[in-house]
């Protein structure tokens, strides 16, 4: 996973698929830097039908994976829009993650939050790419997969 310099990160994310997708699994980071955070994703075990597209990656204010029958990551809430920002202006909107013979890597710079802001919410990929027009999530689909943000320490 990348690093900024000899720095590890400021806060993580282990992604866990649902059980519709238990294969999907992964690491998202968040690297505290000046101005802002870079946000590196590493995610795996893609299943082959979806296919090597893009898909809907977003930060939710929401600080547990677990959900309900119809929604087994409800409880992960909504995007996280602390300013009350329209879609795509919400600081928990992030480029879409764009996946190949079942994996996704990327990293993106923002100055939306601080890794501190985000530890305790959500990280959640969706079924679907973002459109970044609808409301109040860019028609990003099912939840397939999700991780709860948390302070990185040794493990």
């Amino acid at each position: 996973m990348f690093t900024c310099g000899n720095e590890k990160p400021a806060a993580t994310a282990k992604i866990t698929g649902s059980e519709k997708y238990n294969t999907i699994s992964g690491r998202v980071d968040f690297y505290d830097t000046y101005g802002g955070t870079i946000v590196t994703a590493k995610i795996q075990g893609i299943p082959e039908e979806l296919g090597n597209r893009f898909w809907g990656f977003h930060i939710h204010e929401g600080s547990s994976c677990t959900g309900n029958a119809d929604d087994l990551f409800a409880d992960a809430g909504q995007h996280y829009n602390p300013g009350g920002k329209p879609h795509p202006e919400h600081a928990g909107d992030l480029p879409p993650l764009l996946g190949s013979h079942g994996r996704a890597w990327m990293m993106v710079y923002t100055d939306r939050f601080y890794p501190e802001d985000v530890i305790g919410k959500t990280v959640i990929i969706h079924s679907e790419p973002d459109d970044f027009r609808t409301q109040p999530s860019g028609d990003s689909g099912e939840k397939i997969a999700c991780g709860r943000i948390e302070e990185w320490s040794v493990r």
